[in-house]
């Protein structure tokens, strides 16, 4: 199964190089859900998750041609963490100019990737409550550091992959995921009043 996606893939990466454009689109619909997420763990809202996986995609097809041969999806994954460099770095230097901006929006949208539609109403609350409040400790962390954390501990990928898409050293990825645990694990043991019950944290057991 892996190796027939993996040749659907390049045969889709080949065929967008030579200009087909219904061939990319196909490729979008492959990664497009798991680079929103991405995104969205890294900046914290929809909308500017969305405009970077836009941009994101615009930029993997103006660059297809540099693409050599390798993973595709770390390669896509490098064009997204730029993408969401830069967005971060945009809105440091861009003051706020509204309250809602000063203030931040307490009910950004959940994540797909943490939506399950099996849960009761109340299952839904506690998750979607324990959801926010680890976003706003991801949010917390250096951009570098919580780049890391979010490739490695909520998208799965590689050491490997998180180099290759972070334009690092493997001892730089390990480094900068070991702080960022450390420091999210912190985080929620100062807030952990905000958890539900069975979700809190003791310093004990970790």
């Amino acid at each position: 199964m892996i190796e027939a996606k993996t040749q659907i893939e390049r045969e889709l990466i080949r065929a967008a190089r030579r200009g087909d454009l219904r061939a990319f689109n196909r490729l979008v619909e492959m990664y497009q859900d798991r680079v929103y997420h991405i995104a969205f763990r890294i900046l914290g809202d929809g909308d500017s998750a969305a405009d970077t996986t836009q941009e994101a995609f615009i930029s993997a097809y103006k660059h297809l041609k540099d693409f050599r041969e390798g993973s595709f999806q770390a390669w896509l994954m490098r064009i997204v963490t730029n993408a969401c460099y830069d967005y971060v770095r945009a809105r440091k230097r861009r003051p706020a100019d509204s309250l809602e901006d000063m203030l931040g929006d307490d009910e950004e949208r959940e994540p797909p990737d943490f939506v399950d539609r099996h849960e009761g109403p109340e299952e839904h609350a506690v998750r979607a409550e324990l959801n926010r409040l680890l976003q706003r400790g991801i949010s917390q962390l250096p951009d570098d550091q919580r780049i890391v954390l979010v490739l490695a501990d909520v998208q799965g990928f590689s050491y490997e992959e998180i180099a290759t898409a972070t334009d690092t050293n493997l001892g730089t990825v390990k480094s900068r995921l070991n702080r960022a645990r450390l420091r999210l694990r912190d985080w929620l043991l100062a807030h952990q009043e905000h958890l539900p019950e069975h979700y809190r944290l003791s310093s004990e057991h970790l």
